[in-house]
């Protein structure tokens, strides 16, 4: 017999008290001594954690800088709010009429606020230009979720953003910005721009991913999660998203108990099955008549390439409405830097080291689009956090469509890859730069024939084998991106010449890139060394 909606849980709170759990639980935590006073209850052996209980987890003390926002140098682009994997740098823009009263009511103390606020042309010189009301656009810095990466000050172009030392006056400035970032209110929806798709973080019904995640400083998963569950809550609402989530680093971070960052229905797998238990839970959902409610199934590249890809294949070939997100870091960061078959060739790795006789991963990489694209009426795109547009369209139009959709997406692992904790961004841009992960969609609604549906939009130079960067003459390829991360170095002598393995690499990533060049039906330059 059909279970009906009436009969399920309607919320957490129906699972969960949480005033209780709050009071007995996240209390002991907050003293540091919940794994050793908290007791074992119904709760517990449910493995239930209520929704956005990360959002009072303070991080103040973990890092000795925060960002201060430099208003005369701001344009109102949002990539810092949309960048930020911790939801701890947030935008607003405040109708004049609104903000200036407040503003002019603040004691004489407390004016140091007004820096808060820039006069933009996004929201201040073309609303006035359109005869409409101008606004305010502020960035504010939550200081319990900030950890110190510098992300934000990486991804900002216009001088915006600068770290600063932390002491007690420092940190009651930001503090009392935030308070009064709480105070002014939402930002009204005719300021949240539609065609800016980065303006979807201006909208309190976008974040619904609230931080308070135990992720790495700057980690570039946390950034996607956030970005993937924007787009879908801006268009289809918070209660009517539903998460699945494989093992992996993006479950430990997101359920370190009692802390969860999520404001929305959320549920952990095993690590090789979340896209059938996917399954299970459209099939539910579309005979309770919520075929409209969009259901996300979130891996690694360990979970979706190595031991869950026949799971993967199976939910594809189903034809259902599940939306797959691949976090792909190249290595199973969730033990330590494991070799998957998404590492690239050379790379050091657990399981693949580098040694005197072996010189790190020697396996060519594995391209799950490709794979994807090789099953009947999929949508496939493949993408990166820091490319907002191309990954937010890829997003939406995953969403849309009628049926299985796979979005994977490059996210810098910096303790694994050696880089710095403020580079996932650019270490993103550059992956695709340099071809080692080029930006690729696949709809199968855009026409007969692959080159109709495969759109290679977005990569620099489409028709030659690799990107010269224009102001600096130098040629950008998978040498300059191997040259740049911890993960390559022991393939450069010296003097920093590149190893035959690493060589060998670049060859595979322009193999990989000529490839995609065919299938979206791109004639490309002619290579010597290829004797075309």
């Amino acid at each position: 017999m059909a279970v009906t909606p009436a009969k399920l849980p309607k919320s957490i709170e129906d699972v969960v008290d949480i005033e209780d759990f709050n009071s007995r639980v996240i209390g002991l935590y907050e003293k540091g001594i919940g794994d050793i006073e908290a007791g074992a209850d119904l709760d517990t052996a449910r493995s239930a954690i209520p929704a956005a209980t990360g959002g009072i987890r303070d991080f103040s003390s973990i890092a000795p800088e925060i960002p201060e926002f430099i208003q005369e140098n701001c344009i109102g682009c949002m990539e810092c709010v949309t960048e930020c994997p911790d939801t701890a740098i947030l935008g607003r823009v405040i109708p004049q009429s609104k903000l200036e009263p407040a503003l002019a009511a603040l004691p004489e103390g407390e004016q140091y606020l007004r820096k808060s606020w820039s006069k933009t042309k996004k929201y201040w010189d073309a609303f006035e230009k359109q005869k409409k009301e101008p606004g305010y656009f502020g960035i504010f810095i939550d200081p319990t979720k900030c950890k110190g990466c510098a992300e934000c000050v990486q991804v900002c172009d216009d001088d915006a953003l600068r770290m600063i030392k932390k002491t007690d006056e420092s940190m009651a400035v930001v503090a009392r910005e935030w308070q009064h970032f709480r105070e002014v209110g939402p930002t009204p929806k005719e300021y949240v721009i539609e065609k800016s798709l980065a303006d979807m973080m201006l909208s309190d019904r976008t974040l619904q991913y609230v931080g308070g995640a135990g992720s790495c400083a700057g980690c570039g998963e946390a950034t996607a999660l956030r970005m993937m569950v924007a787009a879908t809550c801006h268009v289809y609402g918070p209660e009517n998203v539903g998460l699945l989530a494989a093992t992996g680093c993006n479950t430990v971070y997101t359920s370190t108990y009692p802390y969860n960052p999520y404001n929305l229905a959320w549920s952990n797998s095993l690590f090789e099955n979340v896209p059938t238990y996917a399954m299970g839970v459209r099939a539910k959902w579309d005979q309770m008549g919520w075929e409209h409610k969009r259901l996300w199934c979130i891996g690694g590249d360990g979970a979706m390439l190595d031991i869950g890809f026949q799971s993967l294949s199976r939910m594809l070939m189903s034809g259902m409405d599940i939306k797959v997100l691949v976090l792909d870091t190249q290595v199973y960061s969730n033990t330590g830097g494991q070799a998957s078959t998404s590492t690239y060739l050379g790379q050091r790795t657990k399981m693949s080291d580098h040694g005197k006789a072996i010189g790190g991963k020697q396996e060519r990489r594995k391209e799950l689009a490709q794979i994807a694209i090789a099953h009947p009426n999929v949508f496939v795109a493949q993408t990166t956090a820091v490319h907002i547009n191309h990954f937010y369209r890829a997003i939406m139009r995953a969403n849309e469509f009628k049926g299985p959709a796979v979005v994977i997406c490059y996210t810098t692992c910096q303790p694994e890859h050696g880089v710095a904790d403020h580079l996932a961004g650019h270490q993103a841009r550059l992956a695709v730069d340099s071809r080692a992960f080029p930006l690729l969609v696949h709809d199968p609604e855009a026409g007969d024939l692959l080159r109709e549906r495969i759109n290679l939009t977005g990569n620099p130079s489409k028709d030659k084998d690799w990107y010269t960067n224009p102001k600096t003459g130098e040629v950008i390829d998978f040498i300059t991106f191997a040259r740049s991360e911890g993960r390559f170095e022991k393939h450069f002598d010296k003097d920093g010449n590149p190893s035959e393995t690493i060589l060998r690499g670049k060859e595979d990533r322009r193999l990989n890139w000529r490839f995609l060049q065919e299938l979206a039906g791109i004639t490309p330059e002619k290579h010597e060394s290829s004797g075309n």
